[in-house]
């Protein structure tokens, strides 16, 4: 099984609140989510934890992409700008830092317009244990 169908299927939580991966390459990945009424907060805008699920989603397939099991140990996220219902909401995640055991990684969320919503970076630690993929 790949990285990719192992996050989308195992991530129940992402899957629920229908984050998935959409492209994993080296030191970078990209997970995507459309804007939907489940995701709305009072505000009638996309509530922070549906867009950090979303950027999360993104930051664990680049994280693990070198095939070693990796843990994020912090995350930041900063939201610049509003998502609404039906906006398409893509996370790039890239690899700064290749350290081998606590590499960096940063993921930039944007909307179908290009505009960008938010913004995480991450710290992550490398178990030095191959990742394994059975089902």
């Amino acid at each position: 099984m790949s990285l990719q169908e192992y996050l989308n299927n195992g991530d129940i939580f992402a899957k629920r609140s229908g984050a998935q991966i959409i492209e994993i390459g080296e030191g970078r990945a990209c997970a995507q989510m459309t804007v939907a009424e489940q995701h709305l907060n009072a505000g009638g805008v996309c509530q922070g934890g549906a867009m950090f699920t979303l950027a999360d989603l993104a930051l664990a397939a680049v994280m693990n992409g070198r095939e070693q099991l990796t843990f994020s140990l912090e995350s930041t996220i900063s939201f610049l700008h509003h998502a609404l219902p039906g906006d398409v909401l893509t996370a790039e995640a890239h690899e700064l830092l290749d350290h081998h055991k606590i590499p960096y990684y940063q993921v930039q969320v944007k909307n179908q317009r290009g505009e960008l919503v938010c913004v995480m970076t991450g710290l992550a630690y490398r178990t030095g244990k191959a990742l394994s993929l059975d089902d």
